[in-house]
C-alpha cells in the first residue's frame, strides 16, 4: 500500500471534495474506546466512513486464534466488503480510542459512487487493503516479538500522524498481546526492555518516548 493510501485511506484516493460529499451523505455515529464497530459474522448491508479515531481489525481463524488484519484511521472505509444485505462480516472492528464515523446503507453508498464516478477509487482501495492484509500476515507471523511489537506501535502512531514526543498509544499491554497473538508475559517482558532502553516512557500506559529508536527496532520508515 502506498504511503498516501496508508495514511489517508479511501479519502486519499477519492479526493477532498468527493470525500466531503461522501461524509455529508451519511449519518453520524460515535464509538467509545473498546466498543465494537463491526462484528465478524454479523449481516452486512451498510458501510461506515471513519472520520475520527483509530480502530483495530481482526478475524477469528478456524483454529480459534484471533488474527490481526489491519489498523485503520480517519479516511478509511469499514464494512465495504459485506455491502449486500445477506453478506456476512468477514472481520471484527474495535475502537482503539474515541471514534466517529458516518453510516451509509449499501444502496446509498452505491448511489454515491455512481454519482461521483468513484468505482475505480473503490477498486484501488480494496486492492490496497488486500495487499496490506497480506503484509500484516507475513510480518507478524515471522518476525520476533520485539519487532512485531515495535511494528504495531509504529503503525498506530502513523495513523494519527503523531510526532510530538512523548506519544501516547491507545493500546494496553493486554491489547498488544491480543492483537499480535503473543503471550501477555512476552509482551510485558519486551515492554520492560523498551522502557529500560528509553524508547518507551515509564508508567502504566504505553507511551513512546523516542520514535526514531522505536522505528529502528521495527526497521521500517514511519
Amino acid at each position: 500500500m502506498s504511503a498516501d493510501v496508508r495514511r489517508g485511506g479511501f479519502r486519499a484516493l477519492l479526493g477532498g471534495q468527493r470525500w466531503l460529499e461522501l461524509c455529508a451523505a451519511g449519518t453520524g455515529r460515535s464509538y467509545r474506546p473498546g466498543q465494537y464497530l463491526l462484528r465478524q459474522g454479523d449481516r452486512g448491508g451498510y458501510v461506515l466512513v471513519l472520520t475520527g479515531g483509530r480502530v483495530r481489525i481482526s478475524a477469528l481463524e478456524p483454529d480459534g486464534t484471533q488474527l490481526l488484519h489491519a489498523l485503520r484511521g480517519p479516511g478509511d472505509l469499514l464494512g465495504e466488503l459485506a455491502m449486500p444485505d445477506r453478506a456476512a462480516r468477514t472481520a471484527t472492528v474495535v475502537a482503539l480510542e474515541r471514534c466517529t464515523a458516518r453510516y451509509l446503507s449499501s444502496d446509498a453508498f452505491r448511489r454515491f459512487l455512481d454519482a461521483v464516478d468513484g468505482h475505480q477509487a473503490l477498486t484501488e482501495y480494496l486492492m490496497s487493503k488486500l495487499a496490506d492484509k497480506l503484509l500484516y500476515q507475513l510480518q507478524f507471523a515471522r518476525f520476533p516479538p520485539a519487532r512485531r511489537i515495535a511494528l504495531l506501535l509504529c503503525e498506530v502512531i502513523a495513523l494519527a500522524e503523531a510526532t510530538a514526543e512523548p506519544i501516547p498509544v491507545p493500546l494496553s499491554q493486554v491489547g498488544i498481546a491480543d492483537a499480535l497473538g503473543l503471550a501477555r508475559s512476552t509482551v510485558a517482558e519486551q515492554i520492560t526492555v523498551l522502557r529500560r532502553q528509553g524508547i518507551l516512557g515509564p508508567g502504566p500506559r504505553v507511551v513512546v518516548a523516542d520514535l526514531r529508536r522505536l522505528t529502528d527496532v521495527a526497521r521500517i520508515t514511519v
